[in-house]
C-alpha cells in the first residue's frame, strides 16, 4: 500500500510508479479514501526489491505491507476506507435499513409504490426491489426490465435511494443508466468473478454502492471477503457484505442463519455488513428476532422484504415479507440494539 507524503499522486508519479510496479507483474490501484489518496499494489508485493524502488521515490512518504491475501478491503488499509452514504447516514457509523419488494410486478405497479410509501413513513433508509430474479425452476418468474422503471419512478416519489439485483453485464449498464444507487449481487453470483470485476469496473468512480451476498458455497471470512475484492480492486470500493444464510440448511428456516459471522468479519475488513434476516430464516414469522440478532453482533445494516400486501407478490414476498406496520415497530429496536453492540465493538 503505497501512501504519498500530501496529495493525489500526479499523473507523471502514477505512470512512473505504475511501471515500476509492472517490472514486478503488478498494478496500481488509485483508492480515494475518506481522509486521503492512497495506492493498492495489486499483485504479489511481497519483493523487497519492489518496496525499496517505490519508497525511493521522492514524493512516496512509505510503503505499508497488507499481509492478508485482500488489499483494497484489509481492515489495516484504513487510509482506503471509503465513505459510504445511504439515506443519509454513513454506512459503519449508523445502522442502515433497506426495505421493500423481493420482485416488482410491472403488471401491478401500484403495489410496489405503496410498499415503498410504507417503508419510508417506517423510517427505512433506502427502498429495494427487484428487477431481474434468477431462479431455480425455469419456470418460475424471472423478473421484467420495465420494472426498473418503476423502481426509479418510486425513488422519485419518496425520495429513497434504490438497490436491486444484477446478474449480468447488460443489467449492470441498464442500473447505471438510470442511475441505481446500490447494486446487489445475489448469492448465485457471488462466484461469479468475471461479472464482480466488470461491477467493478463498470462503477468506478460512479459513487455506486455494492452489496454483495454470501454465497452458500462460500467460506464465511476471507473466501467471502475475497470475492467482494474482486469488485473493490477493480475499481470500487464501495462495497458491503450480505451474510443471507448458508448451508446445511436447518429444519424450519430457509437456509442457515449466518448472522453471527459479521464480527469475523469485522475482525479482518473495514467493509460495512449488511445482514438479509428474510433470505436467511425464510418465512416473515421468524424475521424481526434474525434481524434483532443481526444488530447485536454488529452488523451495520439489514436489508429486509416487507410488502404491504405479500400474498399479492411474486417471487418470495409471499412467503417471507413482513408487513409495514412489522418493520414500523421494529427499526427504533434495532437501532437501539446496534447502539448497544457498538460499545464491544471488535
Amino acid at each position: 500500500m503505497i501512501i504519498p507524503h500530501k496529495g493525489p499522486l500526479n499523473e507523471e508519479q502514477l505512470a512512473e510508479v505504475s511501471s515500476i510496479a509492472a517490472e514486478f507483474n503488478c498494478t496500481i490501484r488509485p483508492i480515494q479514501g475518506a481522509e486521503m489518496s492512497v495506492y493498492a499494489i495489486i499483485g504479489d508485493e511481497t519483493s523487497q526489491l519492489l518496496v525499496t524502488r517505490i519508497e525511493g521515490l521522492p514524493y512516496v512518504n512509505r510503503v505499508d505491507r497488507i499481509q492478508v491475501p485482500y488489499k483494497v478491503l484489509a481492515k489495516e488499509n484504513v487510509h482506503g476506507q471509503p465513505r459510504m452514504i445511504l439515506g443519509g447516514k454513513e454506512l459503519g457509523k449508523d445502522f442502515v435499513v433497506i426495505a421493500g419488494h423481493c420482485a416488482i410486478d410491472p403488471k401491478n405497479p401500484n403495489l410496489f409504490y405503496e410498499t415503498a410509501q410504507a417503508v419510508k413513513e417506517a423510517g427505512a433508509d433506502a427502498l429495494r426491489g427487484g428487477v431481474w430474479k434468477p431462479r431455480t425452476s425455469p419456470y418460475s418468474y424471472q423478473g421484467d426490465a420495465k420494472a426498473l422503471e418503476i423502481l426509479v419512478e418510486a425513488r422519485a416519489r419518496t425520495g429513497l435511494q434504490i438497490v436491486t439485483e444484477v446478474m449480468e453485464y447488460d443489467e449492470v449498464k441498464l442500473c447505471i443508466d438510470a442511475k441505481v444507487d446500490v447494486l446487489q449481487v445475489g448469492a448465485r453470483n457471488a462466484l461469479n468473478y468475471r461479472l464482480l470485476t466488470q461491477i467493478g469496473q463498470l462503477t468506478a468512480g460512479t459513487g455506486m454502492h455494492v452489496l454483495l451476498k454470501r454465497s452458500i458455497h462460500m467460506g464465511p471470512v476471507d473466501e467471502f471477503i475475497l470475492a467482494a475484492e474482486y469488485i473493490a480492486g477493480s475499481g470500487n470500493s464501495n462495497v458491503m457484505l450480505c451474510p443471507r444464510g448458508t448451508l446445511p440448511t436447518m429444519n424450519g428456516y430457509r437456509n442457515h442463519p449466518d448472522e453471527s459471522i459479521t464480527q469475523l468479519l469485522k475482525e479482518r475488513t473495514w467493509a460495512p455488513v449488511v445482514v438479509d434476516p428474510s433470505h436467511s430464516v425464510g418465512k416473515a414469522k421468524y424475521v424481526p428476532r434474525a434481524a434483532l440478532a443481526a444488530a447485536a453482533y454488529g452488523a451495520d445494516g439489514v436489508i429486509i422484504e416487507t410488502h404491504c400486501h405479500p400474498v399479492q407478490g411474486t417471487g418470495d414476498d409471499p412467503k417471507q415479507s413482513i408487513l409495514p406496520m412489522v418493520l414500523t415497530k421494529l427499526i427504533p429496536e434495532l437501532r437501539l440494539i446496534a447502539e448497544s453492540a457498538h460499545k464491544f465493538a471488535v
